[in-house]
């Protein structure tokens, strides 16, 4: 007998398919699986924060953001009680960091010789460094995102 398959996706189900007792083979049972997914508000939506409008996705983007901030900070009570104000503290975080990536890029070519490292080590230095100025530039435009959202949701008051 050939593997079934789920006739309206041509994928074989997530579990063995059993016949009941003397039941014939077209009255088979199968269990389904599902994923839940979820419409993401553009490319740069970060996938730690839930959709504007759902159940506690504020909580989410404070959380996400907190992980972006120096830790002394996401303590601050103005900070905690304000997500927005929170959001530009990030939105400022980053944008150093990415400026710190790029210097780094920018002269490790010229640098990182005189502290006697070999090219192969230089070379992979590059890549790490022009490798995180591209995520740290995502990491800015899911910030300014969420930041956005943040206002239009009214938690800039």
């Amino acid at each position: 007998m050939a593997a079934p398959v789920i006739p309206w996706t041509g994928a074989a189900p997530s579990r063995r398919i059993t016949p009941h007792d003397d039941a014939p083979p077209e009255a088979m049972t199968m269990t389904l699986t599902t994923t839940r997914t979820t419409k993401r508000i553009s490319p740069d939506w970060p996938c730690q924060v839930k959709n504007p409008g759902s159940y506690d996705w504020e909580r989410s983007a404070a959380k996400w953001l907190r992980e972006l901030v120096p830790a002394r900070y996401a303590s601050y009570p103005a900070l905690i009680r304000h997500p927005v104000l929170l959001a530009r503290h990030a939105q400022i975080q980053v944008q150093q960091e990415v400026r710190v990536a790029r210097t780094a890029l920018q002269t490790a070519r010229a640098d990182l010789p005189g502290l006697g490292l070999p090219e192969s080590v230089i070379e992979h230095t590059i890549k790490l460094y022009a490798a995180e100025v591209l995520q740290l530039q995502h990491i800015a435009r899911s910030v300014r995102a969420v930041t956005q959202a943040l206002i239009e949701h009214g938690h800039g008051r």
